[in-house]
């Protein structure tokens, strides 16, 4: 049998977030991560990418090279500040003319595949799957229908529009990558996906920036002695951080200092000034300490720093941050829901927790912290779970599911041809 073609330029779609945005603040977050370290391993492997993203600044130049055989190309579809992401749909047919101009400066097959991200980059991919003749493959990351199950008390439902808009993007991409086996369950079960076209390549995590090392407290400004929770990501409803301050209140294990790292984003308790009222008022607020998103080794040193880090999201299709955390020795304890259940390892890597009960989680989080030899247990466990993960078995995986579709279409085109000629 012939070796299935490998894809030599691939075009990946992120029309609401750039790659190169600082996630943990705004709509920047882990599929940011994903895109950026599937892309860097993906041009190791011999295939050129080229990210397409909305221009949210007037300085951003047209074309950034991220790394030799990576670029990302600034397109402008709307006001550059000021637009959210659910204004985004408005300006689909501008982004889409933008991505269609790109490809027409260059002669005809230019890109042999499409990967989007996001239902915004795939109803985009959809219509570019049209136009050049090539295979579309769609990353979802969320499903509308799934988080309006698992929907936070004061945010909003995700719109109809929207349900509709993945509802046609899964019936028409060539194939589906879920992040783990319970996404690619739940596009089958509330989507109709086709399970033929739908494919698992669990995300992955850098083994060599993320790994155990001594802590760091002084360097964020915290208490060299007492324990230490962190909580990393967007502010919102979704990532319920405000379950932890309530935990925090109900919890007996003493000077306990509970680490909020990130950014506003979304709705209801977005911004940080909410979560400082409900600290204020619960009487918590000395044993809370607020930090802006941090880079990568920030990122590791804070991990580090953190006897535990939580992760209580009403709903997450993987869960970067529990991987990270546990890569680097710190045991996780996040809610038993999405792919979080398959990031943290129950009672190995870390204890996954039932629903968003504050006492609950006080209870949980008061049992580890009192019990030392635990921790340690569950650190050596985070370690090994993690080196499970990698980036680059992810950008292999994904390559295995560019070669299928890239070698499908062109079967599909040749039997087109053969018939016509009849």
């Amino acid at each position: 049998m012939a070796e299935w073609p490998t894809p030599r330029r691939i075009a990946t779609l992120s029309v609401h977030t750039s790659p190169l945005e600082q996630p943990g603040t705004g709509d920047a977050g882990g599929m940011n991560v994903y895109i950026v370290e599937v892309s860097k391993r993906l041009a190791r492997l011999g295939v050129e990418v080229e990210i397409f993203t909305r221009a949210t600044r007037g300085e951003l130049p047209p074309v950034v090279e991220m790394v030799p055989g990576v670029t990302v190309r600034h397109v402008t579809s709307g006001p550059f500040e000021g637009l959210s992401k659910e204004e985004l749909p408005a300006q689909l047919c501008a982004f889409t003319n933008g991505v269609l101009r790109a490809e027409a400066a260059h002669p005809p097959g230019h890109y042999d595949l499409i990967h989007s991200h996001y239902w915004l980059s795939g109803q985009v991919g959809w219509l570019a799957r049209e136009r050049w003749g090539v295979p579309h493959v769609h990353t979802a990351h969320t499903l509308a229908k799934v988080k309006n199950r698992l929907i936070a008390e004061g945010d909003r439902p995700e719109p109809k529009a929207r349900v509709i808009g993945e509802e046609q993007v899964i019936a028409e991409s060539d194939r589906l990558v879920g992040n783990t086996r319970f996404e690619a369950q739940d596009l089958v079960a509330y989507y109709d996906a086709d399970p033929a076209r739908t494919t698992v390549v669990q995300p992955g995590v850098d083994l060599e920036r993320f790994r155990p090392g001594p802590a760091e407290r002084a360097r964020f400004g915290l208490p060299e002695r007492g324990k230490v929770i962190a909580f990393v990501g967007r502010i919102q409803p979704l990532k319920a951080p405000d379950v932890l301050i309530s935990a925090l209140a109900a919890m007996s294990e003493p000077d306990t200092t509970l680490v909020i790292c990130g950014g506003p984003s979304g709705t209801g308790l977005d911004k940080p000034s909410a979560l400082i009222e409900l600290a204020t008022s619960l009487g918590v607020s000395d044993q809370v300490v607020f930090l802006p998103p941090q880079n990568g080794a920030g990122l590791a040193a804070l991990y580090r720093s953190a006897d535990l880090v939580a992760v209580p999201s009403h709903n997450e299709s993987f869960g970067l941050v529990a991987l990270e955390a546990q890569a680097c020795g710190t045991p996780v304890v996040a809610a038993a829901v999405g792919g979080l259940v398959t990031a943290v390892r129950h009672g190995l890597s870390g204890v996954l927790v039932d629903g968003h009960d504050p006492k609950e989680w006080a209870r949980v989080l008061d049992d580890l912290l009192a019990s030392p030899g635990e921790l340690r247990r569950l650190s050596a466990g985070a370690v090994a779970h993690a080196s499970d993960f990698s980036w680059d078995r992810t950008a292999e995986g994904l390559l295995r599911v560019y070669r299928e579709a890239v070698t499908e279409h062109r079967a599909l085109i040749a039997q087109r041809l053969e018939a016509y000629a009849w």
